[in-house]
Parts: structure tokens; sequence; C-alpha cells
């Protein structure tokens, strides 16, 4: 028996609390490119490791660093002065040795950079990967018992690599929607129609009450504005955008905001030659952005674990973290009557990890539905998932989930 907990979360429903804020770190913000960098490289060394051992093998690329270039951006187009680099630091299993004694040696750097500029490519189109930006990759040999686990069929059920917690939550809020969303589609169909927004956009949600305003935050790119009035019309279609996106998933007063930092008149304004502030003094680091859900929302609790680039077999602080808003989410589609849904899994290092030492469900009910009339209904789901643990790690490495 699974130790499963469902309980009343002792508190009103973030949709309800006075004041709600949140975050979302586009994909070209300088921390979110690391997590990036960090979780495409997590995947290419997943899958070498398949393809030539038949099963995972240890490694964590969750050290990845940053280190701002300088540029020049200039209207109808500057340049990188220095370029930004990147550091991806971590532990992976190099030497293999196969069941019949064959000694394989396998090539974790070369799939390291390939996956990491493969990556840079798609994410960032307007950085030249080689020259606006350096990668190089430091990866030691992974400790011997560990690899030992890893080295394994894999056939049971791992066993916890640490004494750590995940943690998520659903339904997400108006404000938390809006946030996640406008990033998304600024970097998705809006950006594909206006190459002139980077992909560093960054997004700040605040309600009180019934007044939600957002902040955006876009590394405007210098090679499609050629004057002042161009870069006012484009954060002038930003505003327009981002507005009715988040009309269409509120009914309050909802009030956008773009590049507050600028300053017109003095042609002090946010742009840049590649879309991203790290080509100018903004560093990055993995783990420092948004949670394995997507966003930074401090009305709730979080993990402080960075969940890119950690081994989807066994690390908890990948593992929980994920599955934790897997769960709260299925919970909350699939039984009635629940406003507000928090899931804390806690792992004990050595237990299988469809044991967790507790997982801990909290609601907030609907005003007619008390928790003893859910508590079946979401103990099962709660059950399931935990039986079904290891799928996570499929889905992370076929790309399906994403962690940050």
């Amino acid at each position: 028996m699974r130790n499963i907990q469902v309980s009343e979360l002792d508190r009103r429903a973030v949709e309800d609390q006075e004041v709600e804020i949140v975050e979302r770190k586009g994909i070209g913000h300088p921390d979110s490119i690391c997590d990036g960098i960090a979780e495409a490289v997590s995947r290419g060394l997943s899958q070498l490791y398949l393809d030539r051992v038949g099963h995972v093998l240890h490694y964590n690329t969750d050290e990845t660093q940053l280190v701002a270039g300088n540029a020049a951006p200039s209207y109808g187009g500057g340049e990188v002065v220095d370029p930004i680099y990147v550091l991806i630091v971590g532990r992976a299993t190099k030497e293999y040795e196969t069941e019949d004694g064959r000694e394989l040696t396998l090539p974790v750097g070369r799939v390291a950079l390939e996956s990491a500029r493969a990556y840079l490519r798609e994410a960032l189109p307007e950085l030249e990967v080689g020259t606006d930006i350096v990668v190089d990759v430091k990866l030691g040999e992974g400790s011997g018992d560990l690899q030992d686990v890893f080295g394994e069929d894999g056939a049971q059920v791992p066993m916890a690599n640490d004494t750590s917690f995940g943690v998520g939550h659903a339904p997400l809020t108006e404000t938390e929607r809006i946030v996640l969303e406008a990033e998304r589609e600024l970097n998705g169909a809006y950006g594909a129609d206006h190459p002139e927004i980077g992909q560093d956009i960054k997004i700040m949600g605040k309600r009180e009450g019934d007044t939600i305003d957002i902040t955006v935050a876009v590394a405007m790119v210098d090679a499609y504005i050629d004057d002042i009035d161009e870069y006012r019309e484009a954060t002038e279609l930003v505003e327009a955008f981002v507005t009715g996106l988040a009309e269409e998933h509120t009914d309050r007063e909802v009030h956008v905001e773009v590049n507050t930092a600028d300053d017109l008149e003095e042609g002090s304004i946010y742009l840049t030659t590649t879309g991203t502030s790290a080509e100018q003094g903004d560093d990055g680091s993995v783990g420092r952005g948004n949670r394995a859900n997507g966003l930074i929302t401090p009305n709730r609790p979080m993990s402080m674990e960075a969940t890119s680039g950690k081994n989807p077999v066994n690390h908890i602080g990948k593992i929980y973290n994920l599955l934790s808003t897997d769960i709260a989410e299925a919970v909350v589609e699939e039984v009635d009557g629940i406003r507000d849904l928090q899931v804390r899994l806690l792992s004990q290092i050595g237990r299988p990890i469809d044991q967790p030492h507790v997982a801990d469900a909290q609601v907030v009910t609907e005003e007619a539905v008390a928790v003893e009339d859910i508590e079946e209904e979401a103990t099962a789901i709660i059950d399931e998932r935990l039986a079904n643990v290891t799928d996570v790690t499929r889905r992370v490495i076929d790309g399906e989930i994403t962690t940050f």
C-alpha cells in the first residue's frame, strides 16, 4: 500500500486571494537558455545510451552556465562583439562493459555538443552558433556506485537517488494561464509572423482583486527595425496582442505594459542584435528560472530543484516535480468539485520511486463538496499515476514533457 494522504488545504484558493504574482521567463532568457540546453543534452545522452547499450546510464547535466557576451545593436542590424559563452558541466558514463565482456567507449562529449548546438539553432534563430555563441563541454565520469545502479537491466522500478521532494498544482489560475500562454504565443505563432521580436520574453503577472496587470519585456531584433517609430509600433502590437489574449482567459480588468524601462525620447530602448539579453551582460544558470510547470509562482509552494538536465530515470528532483504536476492536473480533470489542488511527493533515498515516503494531496473544494466526497477517487488516480511512474522517464526522453 502506498502512503497517500488527501486532506483539506488550510488556505483560500489562489484565485480568491487578494494579491497574486506569477512570472515566466521565455525561452530566450539566459536562465531558460541554460535550461533548454541542459535538457536537450539530457535527451541526447539518454538516446545515445538507449541506442548503444539498451538502457539509460548514469549522467547529470544540470549545471550548465552562461556567461553573457557583448553586442552593438543598431537600427537595421548591429553585431555581436564578444560571443556568449556556455559551459555544459556535469557527469556522464563514458565507458561501459557489455554482458559479453566488450568495452564500449561512448561519445558523450560529441553528443552533448551536437544536442546543444541543435537546440540553439532551433530556439534562437538570430544567434550564429559558433560565432555569436560558443558552447563548451566538461563532463566528468559518473560516480562508480551510481553507474552500477544505472547499469542494471532497468526492468525493475528504479530506486530514488536522493531524499527530496517535488511539488505540483492545478488548475492554473486565470493569471497563471495568461502569463504562460502569452509567452508561448509570442514565441510561437505571433513570433513567426513578427520576426522583429526576439525570444527573450519575460512576463510578470500581478493580480490585485479583480485587476490584472501584465508587464512584458521583449528583446527586439535590430535587423527588422529601421527606426524609433518602427520600434514603437512593434511594442504597441505586442501590447495589443497580449491584451487580446488575456481577455480570452478572464472577465477581469486587464492592463498590459511592454518594455516599461524604455525612454523613447532619449532613445533608450530594448534593442538587441540576437533577440536575447545574453548578448550583453545578462548571465544565466540552470534552475534559476521557471519551475517544472513553466511558471514561477510565489503564491504556491515550489521546489528549488533544477529540473532540466537531471537524469530522468531515478533523479527525484526531476521525476517528482514533473509527476506531481501531472498528478494534480489528472485529479482536477477527472474529479469534480476541486477549486485548488497541490500535490507534494517526498522520496527516501534507496526506496523504489513508485513508493514515495508520502504522496500528499491538499485540496480546496467547491462549497458544497467535502474532502471525504472526493478522497477515494483522488487517491485512486494518485495511486495509478505512481504505479506508472516510469512513464515519465519515457515521455521526457521523447520530448513530450517540458521541464521549464
